[in-house]
């Protein structure tokens, strides 16, 4: 028999020197760098887009709103996805190893679920308060105040974390799939399976908001476009463009509810191939290549960065708030008071 064949290549652990230790799959050194700068990137625009657009609403006076708080906090989300998930998870996906401990990688998953719900409820209330705007921009202040934008994010915080917590803090997202659970344990891995019960519901709850936010938006649209049409036909009918203070807000409201339908389609585009792929896996018996897993994942992490784009593409005044803030100018004495919507 020739001994000439060349040895076959060793296996590669995440801890050499541990019984039980999941097999590694490292990328070659060129690939690994692209991977490490891209998913670097992503982090970087996450915490810096998000950190800016909370920083503006909270320093500005003139973007303190009850919309606008609504705003920050879903910011806060995208900012805490950037801190607490993504930079961990960047390392899990080019190691393809866990080297942050058993603990870390339960809390990892519950801020992963909590950030993720949070978002999509503070989108849910954001369209419940763009559809109020546009019905009735007049007497939407009176109904849209401080304090129901304060309930609106106390409650997408408080669920969002009880409930994500509650299923992933205790191993019940597991249940029923020990045996499963078992067989694919290692050290050095970290990936939470969800039984067919919790997976359905996880659906429902991503869903259901989802429904919500889309009939929302459908209708609002309608309104304006009825609204574009009723005050092109008078201006029309006057022979000069409407100025009045109602058609003024009536656009203003129409303007901001495209820029917030814009982010909702981004967070579905995001979000729901790897909710209908989780609940898909769980009924076929997790068949989802791991490659796959973590596109899907890095899919939907990229959604925290993409608000901060989208209010910068189409609000003038965040451009503003964001030079003023990067020149420093934002230490100034009174800088609080800047008119942010002046030419």
């Amino acid at each position: 028999m020739s001994s000439d064949s060349p040895p076959p290549e060793a296996v590669q652990l995440c801890y050499e020197n541990l019984n039980g230790s999941c097999v590694k799959s490292p990328y070659s050194p060129g690939p690994r760098l692209i991977l490490y700068t891209v998913f670097g990137f992503g982090v970087v625009l996450t915490v810096c887009g998000n950190l800016l657009v909370m920083i503006a609403i909270l320093h500005f006076k003139q973007l303190h709103s009850p919309a606008n708080f609504l705003t920050a906090s879903l910011a806060c989300a995208d900012f805490l996805v950037g801190v607490t998930v993504m930079p961990f998870s960047t390392v899990r996906t080019v190691e393809s190893c866990w080297y942050f401990g058993q603990r870390y990688c339960q809390l990892h998953s519950c801020f992963d679920a909590s950030f993720c719900y949070a978002s999509i409820y503070h989108l849910c209330f954001i369209s419940l308060d763009r559809y109020a705007a546009v019905t009735d921009p007049l007497i939407y202040p009176t109904r849209f105040t401080s304090s129901v934008s304060g309930m609106c994010i106390a409650f997408a915080w408080l669920f969002s974390m009880i409930y994500s917590f509650s299923l992933f803090g205790t191993g019940t997202n597991a249940a029923g799939l020990e045996d499963l659970v078992s067989a694919l344990s290692c050290v050095g891995g970290c990936q939470f399976t969800v039984n067919q019960s919790w997976v359905l519901v996880n659906f429902l709850l991503f869903f259901i908001p989802t429904l919500v936010m889309i009939i929302l938006y459908s209708k609002i649209f309608l309104i304006a476009k009825h609204q574009a049409r009723k005050i092109e036909s008078m201006s029309k009918e006057t022979g000069r463009s409407s100025d009045s203070y109602r058609d003024r807000v009536a656009k203003r409201e129409r303007k901001a509810a495209k820029t917030l339908g814009i982010a909702v389609v981004a967070f579905l585009i995001s979000w729901l191939p790897y909710f209908l792929d989780s609940i898909i896996d769980a009924y076929l018996g997790f068949i989802t290549p791991t490659y796959i897993y973590e596109i899907l994942v890095w899919i939907a992490y990229y959604n925290s960065a993409m608000n901060p784009l989208i209010y910068a593409f189409f609000y003038p005044w965040f451009r503003k708030a964001i030079k003023l803030i990067v020149t420093g100018k934002v230490l100034r004495e009174d800088s609080s008071t800047i008119n942010l919507f002046s030419e």
